[in-house]
C-alpha cells in the first residue's frame, strides 16, 4: 500500500482451535480469523479497538503456517478511517475498510 502506514506480519498456527472446522482435510484460515489480525494491527499502531468493518473482500485464501502481513493506512482521521490488506508476499488476500474507537 501507498503512503504512511502500518504493517504486522501474522501466520496463524496450524492448532488454531478454528481451523478444524474451516474446512475438515483442507484447512483454510477463516475470514473472521484475518479480520481479527486486522483488529489487532490496529490496537499496536494506534491504540484502538476495531469499530466497524465498513467493507471487506477476501480474494484468495490463506493457509495454515503461511506468513502474511497485515497492511494498514489512515484514510479518514475525523472517523477514525483506515484501509487493510492483507497479502502474502505480492499475493492480495483481503482487502477492505474499517473504523476504530477508543
Amino acid at each position: 500500500m501507498n503512503g504512511a502506514g502500518f504493517e504486522q506480519v501474522l501466520c496463524i498456527d496450524a492448532s488454531h482451535p478454528a481451523l478444524p472446522g474451516h474446512f475438515p482435510s483442507h484447512p483454510l484460515v477463516p475470514g473472521v480469523i484475518l479480520l481479527e489480525q486486522v483488529a489487532l494491527a490496529l490496537r499496536a499502531w494506534r491504540g484502538q479497538r476495531l469499530a466497524r468493518v465498513l467493507e471487506a473482500k477476501f480474494v484468495a485464501p490463506l493457509l495454515p503456517d503461511e506468513v502474511a502481513t497485515v497492511y494498514l493506512t489512515e484514510t479518514d482521521a475525523v472517523h477514525s478511517r483506515f484501509r487493510f490488506e492483507i497479502r502474502r508476499d505480492s499475493s492480495l488476500l483481503a482487502r477492505g475498510l474499517v473504523e476504530g474507537a477508543t
